[in-house]
């Protein structure tokens, strides 16, 4: 009883010490000129799309719940959010060659068509996060067209 009662105050004691680790913010003040909105004519319904079920892992402007001040959630959040960034991130898509423009652009249809994103654990905790039919529909129509005006723009 006494080795319980030591392992649990002691993992009390760790818990409370993890809090004071800080964690950095993913939230920009100002929009980057490199941001997907400012690069392409996005409309509004697919803009809040994105925003509500993409930018928080993709984009530098994520909103955070209230438990994502508690340890260790915040430093898995944080390190959840770097993955997802480093792999597409909405904020800098027009610092990208057109080649990887067009590329990430893709690989958003393939995602949406696979059901792979948003991720599961995502919409676990994010219920209005996830695509509707006409949402992926009105995502994919207007990434199709994107990507197509792009193919343009590299053979001028």
């Amino acid at each position: 009883m006494k080795r319980v009662k030591t392992v649990l105050t002691a993992g009390l004691i760790l818990l409370i010490a993890i809090q004071f680790i800080p964690v950095n913010s993913n939230q920009d003040v100002q929009i980057k000129a490199t941001d997907l909105n400012r690069i392409y004519p996005v409309p509004l319904q697919v803009q809040a799309i994105l925003k509500n079920s993409c930018y928080d892992c993709h984009s530098n402007y994520t909103r955070y719940p209230w438990y994502s001040n508690l340890q260790p959630i915040s430093g898995w959040m944080a390190s959840h959010i770097n993955k997802g960034k480093k792999e597409l991130n909405f904020s800098d898509l027009g610092s990208y060659p057109l080649r990887k423009q067009q590329s990430k652009l893709k690989a958003i249809i393939n995602s949406i068509h696979d059901g792979t994103m948003p991720l599961v654990s995502y919409l676990f905790i994010h219920k209005k996060a996830e695509l509707s039919e006409t949402d992926k529909t009105l995502v994919i129509n207007w990434i199709e067209k994107t990507k197509d005006s792009l193919s343009l723009l590299k053979k001028e």
